[in-house]
């Protein structure tokens, strides 16, 4: 598909650098694709009214790690800044990555992160890396000089929480992203970007929802910074996306399973909730177990096999996300959905507002 058909005008205004507080005070989109009033403004907090007993929530329980790396590369006398975005993980001391400038780094070539006044390869305050692999886009593949938890550690203490360039293009980033930026379902290391649907949720909304016999799945997808990566070519299928790991637990699947045979909704809290359910489902509809990694890019005209709702954020024009959820509901609502949000004022991106989406009728759901 022409990429310009997910292009649309957003105000500068309009992109929220700060979260409300509490969390759950945020506002609501609800978009019922085949209802004669397809828009309705309500609050996250509505959710325990709009929610059914027997829905079952699935939220991503990945947490952001500091990515965002400075460091130097020397070739003499001469010495240059590089940034480095970790994205993707691949092995004990080894990181796909992001690098500006690229162009210029060398295969084989060492950066040095950190204080280069401390002596050796790692010490408290330095950490290198060698350039491994390079590929199209400034990605690089780094093999550190540390692995494992000690590699953690060392990134834990020399990087910088990575927030969207949209935010950190605006302000600097401060102590108070450190709590905002990170859902309260948050215990596995590994993503370089929040699954920012989930930043809504606070205990007492979770409580209330628990009361009203919604049940609640925790899933895992490390989302890469590939999600910040504008779509530059003009046709859908000249895009690749960047593969991220994810993993459904037996446990997981067999309830989720459970939930649908007895009538129940999947409601996907995020696109990477959505994008790890329909990897792991197969045409007839069942959710397997799962774990690896995944790539997939869901357009208009994909078949939605696992997701019946889908909470997300208002996401950036020409991007994936958009074309995601314009394949769930469909492209001219969703064009007339955020024509909507822009008038009503609506914060959009990481830590904007929220919306409820209904599965269009167009997109079936198979068995079981």
């Amino acid at each position: 598909m022409d990429v310009g058909l997910f292009d649309f005008d957003l105000p500068e205004d309009r992109i929220a650098l700060r979260p409300v507080s509490p969390r759950d005070a945020a506002r609501l989109l609800v978009v019922r694709p085949d209802a004669a009033q397809p828009f309705e403004d309500r609050g996250i907090r509505d959710l325990v009214g709009l929610l059914q007993p027997g829905d079952a929530l699935v939220l991503n329980d990945t947490r952001v790690i500091p990515s965002r790396l400075y460091g130097r590369r020397r070739r003499g006398e001469a010495s240059a800044r590089i940034e480095i975005m970790l994205h993707k993980r691949e092995a004990a001391d080894r990181w796909l990555a992001f690098a500006r400038p690229a162009k210029k780094l060398a295969l084989g070539e060492t950066v040095t992160f950190g204080d280069e006044a401390e002596s050796g390869a790692c010490e408290l305050g330095r950490l290198q890396a060698e350039i491994v692999a390079k590929a199209d886009g400034g990605e690089v593949a780094l093999r550190f000089a540390l692995a494992g938890p000690h590699l953690d550690e060392a990134i834990a203490r020399l990087g910088e929480l990575p927030l969207p360039p949209y935010i950190a293009g605006k302000r600097a980033t401060d102590a108070a992203d450190a709590r905002d930026y990170q859902t309260m379902h948050a215990r596995n290391d590994g993503a370089v970007a929040a699954p920012t649907a989930g930043l809504h949720f606070t205990p007492d909304l979770v409580a209330a929802l628990e009361a009203r016999g919604v049940s609640r799945h925790l899933v895992t997808l490390h989302v890469g910074a590939g999600t910040f990566l504008p779509v530059k070519a003009e046709d859908t299928e000249g895009h690749r996306m960047h593969a991220e790991w994810g993993t459904i637990a037996p446990e997981t699947a067999a309830a989720l399973n459970t939930v649908r045979a007895k009538g129940g909704r999947i409601v996907a809290v995020g696109t990477t909730s959505l994008r790890l359910l329909e990897s792991a489902t197969g045409e007839d509809g069942v959710i397997q177990p799962f774990s690896g990694d995944t790539a997939i890019f869901i357009t208009p005209g994909y078949r939605f096999r696992a997701v019946d709702l889908l909470l997300t954020n208002f996401h950036l024009p020409r991007s994936t996300l958009f074309m995601l959820v314009s394949a769930f509901c469909g492209l001219n609502v969703m064009k007339r959905a955020y024509a909507h949000a822009i008038a009503e004022n609506y914060r959009f991106y990481s830590y904007g507002d929220g919306s409820l989406l209904h599965r269009a009728a167009m997109t079936e759901r198979p068995g079981p």
